[in-house]
């Protein structure tokens, strides 16, 4: 019996991914999942954090933000707002963007906005890494 599942990721702008995994882990509203095949069938709101694939040939990370996750036994979905590759990422920009938020939360105080453009800048970050 394969312990392998089928994934598809997508968003808005493409199909980002479609393959069998053997793991898949992700950062959801309640903190990190990961999935094996077999799952009990299951719903979650993704925050931005870092993907993990496994897969046959290895691992695989991208940064994945906002949107949700179909689980199912033998299939996810993952339908998320931006997916990026890492050499899709522009560190610098990153970097940035983080700088930014951190500078925002200080002086103006935490908000929700912030707070979420902190985590995008880090997934990115983190998944160039």
């Amino acid at each position: 019996m394969s312990e392998y599942f089928t994934l598809k990721i997508i968003t808005p702008e493409r199909l980002f991914y479609e393959g069998e995994a053997r793991l898949v882990e992700f950062t959801t509203e309640s903190g990190d999942v990961g999935v094996l095949k077999g799952h009990e069938a299951m719903t979650y709101l993704l925050s931005p954090g870092v993907l993990r694939i496994y897969e046959e040939g290895g691992m695989k990370k991208a940064a994945l933000h906002t949107g949700f996750a179909e689980i199912l036994p033998e299939e996810v979905r993952i339908l998320a707002q931006i997916a990026e590759w890492p050499e899709e990422i522009d560190e610098n920009r990153a970097m940035e963007a983080k700088i930014r938020a951190e500078r925002a939360i200080r002086e103006d105080g935490s908000s929700l906005r912030e707070e979420i453009a902190l985590r995008k800048a880090i997934a990115r970050i983190e998944a160039k890494k």
